[in-house]
């Protein structure tokens, strides 16, 4: 297994006081949704669709595929990866910008649905980055021995938050979950978090109205694409490029490049702006599955191990950005 540099203060919890990602899960909702049915309500084509995005089909979830439900299926799935056993979890973390009830905690009800009875349990709502920060607690929480195994998940039902006819954001975002184990290992497996938010964005992706103070209308996302694409080449390429020293990897050695699944021309700019190699494997999972939020990453992970595009062992720059905005970047080594 390849290791990576991990943070400067001392590394005093787990086995040998260091973690990494033992397994990997994912659930994709039943229904493949096309460019072509979402034509007719966003007033738009096939092309420009395509050619805006890269996005050729994504998944929306029917009324039994629930937040709750999709969470558990992709972390039964990691915890089976990872030949853990859900009682020997300490702590889910679950990132969601899309669950509508505020209480009780998400993350609380799929510790007990997945008979997790002895973890403790939080909700992250930092949006696309989500999954990314969450990593980062998770590794901590490892390394400084308040936890042995840590449950990350990445859960968005995102046609819940967004208005099937607004033109502007309507044919990115679709449903799903993914998640990962986090243990103790002898060597490093993840890397020092690079983030960062900036409150000056915070309109660029906003809802229209607080709940439940609407007037009787329904509180939609709305979100400036192009304002956002300029922020991530300027601030979230650098950071990217950022973790990647901080992890003691260069760009030639890393086996995989993991950015949010936001929109296929941020992700080949980003490649291309890290001078990345062809022996890197860089995840396109936005072609299929659309941009999930936090559920991105895990879900783009999970394909490409599963396509062969990459390896356990092999070294993997993951980078989430969105709403705030803000950005989290590490680089893991894949179970």
């Amino acid at each position: 297994m390849r290791t990576v540099r991990t943070a400067r203060h001392a590394d005093t919890g787990g086995a040998g006081g260091h973690s990494r990602i033992l397994g990997i899960g994912g659930y994709r909702p039943r229904q493949v949704v096309g460019n072509a049915e979402l034509c007719e309500a966003i007033d738009s084509t096939e092309e420009w669709i395509e050619t805006r995005s890269g996005i050729r089909e994504r998944r929306f979830a029917a009324p039994d595929e629930t937040l709750h439900s999709m969470a558990v299926a992709a972390a039964g799935k990691a915890l089976a990866a990872a030949g853990v056993d859900p009682r020997e979890i300490d702590l889910v973390v679950l990132a969601s910008m899309s669950q509508l009830d505020q209480t009780p905690p998400l993350s609380v009800r799929v510790a007990h649905a997945l008979g997790a009875r002895a973890a403790g349990a939080i909700d992250l709502s930092a949006a696309c980055a989500g999954f990314c920060h969450a990593v980062a607690i998770a590794s901590d929480a490892v390394r400084a021995g308040s936890a042995r195994n840590v449950l990350v998940i990445g859960a968005e039902r995102m046609t819940d938050i967004v208005e099937r006819t607004d033109r502007g954001s309507a044919f990115l975002f679709a449903d799903g979950a993914g998640a990962v184990v986090v243990g103790s290992a002898d060597a490093p497996g993840i890397g020092p978090v690079v983030r960062r938010a900036d409150g000056a964005y915070s309109e660029a992706l906003r809802m229209t109205a607080p709940w439940g103070d609407s007037a009787g209308a329904r509180p939609w996302m709305r979100m400036d694409g192009r304002r956002i694409f300029r922020w991530a080449m300027d601030e979230v390429a650098p950071a990217a490029a950022e973790a990647l020293r901080a992890a003691d990897v260069s760009p030639a050695d890393l086996g995989a490049f993991v950015p949010h699944q936001a929109n296929l021309r941020i992700i080949d700019l980003m490649a291309e702006r890290l001078g990345l190699g062809p022996r890197t494997a860089v995840a396109r999972d936005v072609v299929r599955m659309g941009n999930t939020s936090a559920a991105s990453i895990p879900l783009a992970l999970e394909t490409l191990l599963a396509e062969g595009q990459a390896g356990s062992g092999d070294t993997a720059l993951l980078v989430g950005f969105g709403a705030g905005l803000n950005y989290a970047a590490q680089v893991v080594v894949l179970p």
